[in-house]
């Protein structure tokens, strides 16, 4: 949630980072009732404060014993209208907080302007595409001959957009976790944590998936709650309506959790093996820093992202996204994109966001510095450390041979107990 002052103070850069967001908010109607409110506040001020002269003035009469009825008669009335604006003043002060709900973070000033992602800008690639002296192979052709998922027996038992791992394919999966996981803590110094797949209405508002993006997720209805739609949403909101002591900023955390998601408005595009799915794993890296070093923790997080496909050999390139182009809560960020040779295009692997104070102050999360310091709000960032389908699906296609078979890069391998590569298994 942006600053309620800044948004009082600031209206030019409000509306003008808003309009490079590409959202459609009531700005007009937020200002109007701002000014009312204000003016409401004011005024009611003004009568307590009369009120209160009214009440020292009876006090004054009484002591003398003079009578004091059309005083009390006055103080009365106006304690009627005080109470009157109090209610008002409640009213405008919640439709405010529920307009501002919608806001979406304002764009850093390094981000580039732009309406889509077609206005996004390549800032750095990593590795050179494969050349193979064969067609290769899409990673759902790949998959199947190597025994590594069942598509069909997936959407038996749940439907199009879910996954069935099997055999060595479940084994890779959780190869890739593990090392993910790993990498993160012992080399980048993350804390794990295995947080709940289930989350509330608050978390999700917390982060800022709610209330905009309701609609892509899947509601358990008697209970209100979600299933987690994105990693970032538990990881981020362990520490909501805490105030972080001294010392725990910066902190980093890293966990392993699947992710749901309905893919509202999504039929038809991707469906075709593991590109576009209902159900996902990830391994999330989730920051919390001090306001000034969190654009500096950005880049480190990126390289973190960066550790992970170049330990696992996959050509990949970074991207600038356009402020069109980013999430509602961001105010910055990358995506990688890894190259995919079976289908010839880069696919998105990996977000990394810089949140600023927008996610902490929707949390209610702060920090002190030092004992007896005033709370802050810290800034938040995170990103997929990384995402495990498209990643699975890339790193069978990079490194597949003429044969079908395909090579396993050397990080993983102790995690598949030394294997080097995968072949169809022989009847």
């Amino acid at each position: 949630m942006l600053d309620l002052k800044f948004l009082r103070t600031h209206r030019d850069k409000v509306e003008a980072g808003i309009a490079l967001k590409g959202a459609s908010v009531d700005l007009a109607r937020f200002y109007q009732i701002e000014e009312r409110r204000l003016a409401v506040l004011h005024e009611t001020e003004q009568l307590k404060a009369k009120r209160n002269s009214a009440s020292e003035h009876i006090a004054d009469k009484k002591k003398r014993g003079d009578d004091a009825s059309a005083d009390i008669a006055e103080m009365r009335e106006l304690g009627d209208k005080v109470k009157d604006l109090d209610t008002e003043l409640r009213q405008l002060e919640e439709e405010s907080l529920s307009l501002s709900a919608w806001f979406p973070n304002l764009p850093h000033p390094s981000v580039p302007p732009g309406q889509d992602a077609s206005q996004n800008q390549v800032v750095r690639h990593w590795g050179e595409k494969p050349t193979f002296d064969f067609e290769p192979k899409a990673h759902w052709d790949l998959a199947t001959n190597l025994g590594l998922l069942d598509f069909e027996r997936a959407s038996k038992i749940s439907g199009s957009g879910f996954l069935l791992f099997t055999g060595r394919g479940a084994k890779l999966e959780r190869a890739l976790i593990n090392f993910m996981l790993d990498f993160h803590v012992e080399k980048h110094g993350y804390m794990e944590v295995s947080p709940p797949h289930v989350v509330r209405r608050a978390a999700l508002f917390g982060t800022g998936q709610l209330p905009k993006l309701e609609g892509d997720m899947y509601h358990i209805g008697e209970d209100d709650l979600f299933l987690n739609p994105t990693a970032e949403v538990p990881v981020t909101n362990i520490y909501r309506e805490e105030i972080l002591e001294p010392g725990m900023v910066p902190h980093y955390v890293t966990a392993y959790c699947a992710s749901y998601r309905r893919e509202a408005g999504a039929a038809g595009r991707d469906t075709r093996g593991m590109v576009r799915v209902h159900q996902f794993d990830k391994v999330e890296c989730v920051k919390f820093v001090a306001p000034e070093t969190s654009y500096e923790e950005h880049e480190k997080l990126a390289q973190d992202v960066s550790d992970i496909f170049e330990a696992l050999e996959l050509p990949y390139r970074v991207l600038l996204l356009c402020s069109g182009d980013m999430s509602f809560a961001a105010a910055k960020c990358y995506d990688f994109e890894v190259w995919s040779p079976g289908q010839g295009a880069w696919l998105e692997c990996s977000s990394c966001s810089n949140f600023e104070d927008f996610q902490s102050r929707r949390m209610g999360l702060r920090f002190r510095r030092e004992q007896g310091a005033k709370a802050e709000f810290p800034h938040t960032l995170n990103a997929s450390g990384v995402a495990l389908p498209r990643t699975f699906a890339t790193l069978l296609e990079n490194h597949q041979r003429a044969d079908g078979s395909v090579a396993i890069p050397k990080a993983l391998q102790p995690y598949l107990g030394g294997l080097t590569e995968l072949r169809p298994e022989t009847k």
